[in-house]
């Protein structure tokens, strides 16, 4: 079983006593299972590319999911369906070794090859809560929903949320037992995106997330083993750093890419003044991103002349509208002459994947399982470390690395 907790950062776990958090499962599962100082994720740092890598095993640019939403381009809608994959997934590798495979609001799994499925498909949100028919509408088999419900008189509410999707879970151990579980607890990420994270309020989510992974961990067989994920890390955010006005009040006309984790450019003129504000550490500008990371994460834009992140705490405006949150990062009214303005979310993600301290969670556990501390990990590892777990080898379809 895959739990992967939405913006579920790993600094949580490295500074769980500092924070006193109250996470007794979690650190039982610390103390005797495989842990990962952290995992760097891929560009971008997002919910669904992020997901759809962690069982892939390769970049977004590679499997294709780019983003929450498809371009504007092919419509703007969500990447729903499977069949926008370039790539084969851990599902399709367990569907072809005869494996029954079940997943829980797992990104990019409408038609996804699984026995079992209640897909993250939905019409309306409420935070991390997804309307229950909407999801009900592409389930698999299509009575799923009713079923869990003659056991659970209270699993049809109208919202999914974790409790429910916890529900679900604990449904299938009783009455599937599949091979492969997938499962995506969104509640913290909604919060965090509301309220800012590793604070009181996020840490209390965290709690509660800790809660429904025990009653997942008790129902667990035996014979299982667990893995506890994330899909990217979250940050606090003070100020929304507008570089189009930056630049104009310097004088500058150049044009800039602005993509609220980073800005690119490929003017040499508003390059050299990046650079310059980049080494005084002024106006927000943060770490120049060096061609070699480009090069690992987002290969498209190592011909530009130059990529940049912004300082801890600040985010950078969207020039073109965001497809991930759309409403982030506006903090004032379109046309402003503000360079700072407040943000509209107190948290958020979609920064650099190698950002210092930034970065998702790791942790397997099991009886056959040694103990072991595994370092800072790649997210395009994890499939091939998930597939271990199921004794498979998938190999086939991957793009290279």
């Amino acid at each position: 079983m895959v739990i992967s907790v939405d913006g579920f950062d790993w600094r949580y776990l490295r500074d769980r006593d500092a924070m006193q958090e109250k996470i007794p499962n979690l650190r039982k599962l610390i103390a005797g299972g495989q842990v990962a100082d952290g995992v760097t994720g891929v560009w971008p740092t997002i919910t669904w590319p992020s997901h759809t890598s962690l069982i892939t095993g390769v970049r977004p640019d590679q499997h294709g999911i780019l983003g929450n939403r498809r371009p504007a381009s092919e419509g703007g809608d969500y990447y729903w369906s499977a069949h926008l994959l370039k790539v084969p997934s851990l599902l399709n590798c367990a569907a072809n070794h005869g494996l029954t495979t079940a997943a829980v609001t797992w990104p990019v799994t409408v038609d996804a090859p699984l026995t079992y499925n209640l897909p993250e498909y939905f019409t309306r949100r409420n935070g991390g809560s997804m309307d229950t028919a909407t999801i009900a509408s592409k389930s698999v088999p299509a009575t799923l929903v009713d079923e869990i419900s003659k056991d659970d008189p209270s699993f049809p509410q109208q919202w999914m949320d974790d409790r429910t999707r916890t529900l679900a879970v604990l449904w299938l151990l009783r009455h599937k037992q599949p091979d492969l579980l997938l499962v995506h607890l969104v509640d913290l990420d909604s919060d965090e995106h509301d309220l800012g994270p590793f604070n009181g309020p996020s840490r209390a989510i965290v709690e509660r997330t800790d809660e429904l992974i025990g009653q997942m961990m008790a129902a667990l067989p035996a014979d299982y083993d667990l893995v506890v994920t994330s899909d990217h890390g979250f940050e606090r955010v003070d100020h929304i750093a507008h570089l189009d006005v930056l630049l104009a009040q310097h004088g500058i006309g150049g044009r800039i890419r602005s993509m609220g984790g980073i800005a690119t450019t490929d003017d040499p003129e508003v390059a050299a003044f990046l650079r310059r504000e980049s080494e005084a550490g002024k106006d927000g500008i943060g770490r120049v991103i060096p061609p070699t990371e480009l090069k690992q994460y987002a290969p498209d834009l190592a011909t530009s002349l130059l990529v940049i992140e912004p300082a801890e705490h600040y985010m950078f405006g969207f020039g073109p509208p965001s497809h991930d949150r759309p409403t982030t990062g506006v903090g004032a009214s379109a046309g402003s002459s503000a360079y700072l303005t407040a943000p509209a979310e107190k948290g958020n993600h979609g920064f650099w994947p190698s950002r210092a301290d930034y970065g998702s969670v790791y942790i397997a556990y099991g009886q056959n399982i040694v103990p072991q501390n595994l370092g800072r990990i790649e997210m395009i590892s994890i499939r091939d470390r998930l597939a271990q777990l199921l004794g498979l080898t998938c190999s086939e379809g991957a793009a290279p690395r």
